[in-house]
């Protein structure tokens, strides 16, 4: 058994490998573009949503406040109409990117200690390169890359996107695995 605190360099090396890859793969590389479109008519969408007051927050449309609603005719007529929809409305103003960055570093580094613990309670510091590999490089895939899944189940992102981003984990973990396999204790 190898402890958690043993592995703070390849926790906090991997972290940063993944948060560079990441930075590559959404801002240099064109993969992810298409992730999202542009609303038609954007102007007056955003115009008639001002208008509304709509509060950052996260919403669905129609909206039905109770099974009893849920079922009712009116609300069938009105997810026949459409558009049915889910919604995240974002504070005004730019992008906070270095709150984001931040973030998701700090969760790089919640699931690089996740690895470490799955990797650690299950191998000897003796244990070679490649199983090594192995088990830090499933763990770390089933982390970075199945935390999307639920968009494609629940929120009706796209099976393309989806795969863009078990893609993207798929190299998040890779690289963790590599930096875990590398800096393992003998």
């Amino acid at each position: 058994m190898v402890t958690v605190s043993a592995l703070w360099l390849p926790i906090l090396l991997s972290s940063v490998l993944v948060f560079i890859a990441s930075s590559i793969v959404h801002m240099v590389l064109p993969f992810h573009k298409s992730d999202y479109r542009k609303l038609p008519d954007e102007e007056n969408v955003l115009e008639s949503m001002r208008k509304t007051g709509i509060p950052p927050g996260d919403y669905a449309f129609p909206f039905a406040a109770s099974n009893k609603e849920m079922a009712s005719s009116e609300m069938a007529e009105k997810y026949k109409r459409g558009p049915v929809g889910l919604l995240t409305i974002l504070p005004s103003g730019p992008p906070a990117m270095g709150k984001s960055l931040l973030l998701w570093f700090v969760y790089s580094l919640i699931i690089g200690v996740f690895v470490a613990y799955v990797t650690g309670r299950t191998l000897p510091p003796e244990a070679s390169y490649l199983i090594v590999f192995r088990i830090s490089s499933t763990t770390a895939f089933m982390a970075y890359a199945f935390a999307h899944s639920h968009n494609l189940i629940w929120k009706g992102q796209s099976l393309g996107t989806t795969i863009k981003f078990w893609m993207d984990g798929l190299i998040y973990g890779l690289l963790t695995a590599g930096v875990f396999a590398s800096l393992w204790p003998n």
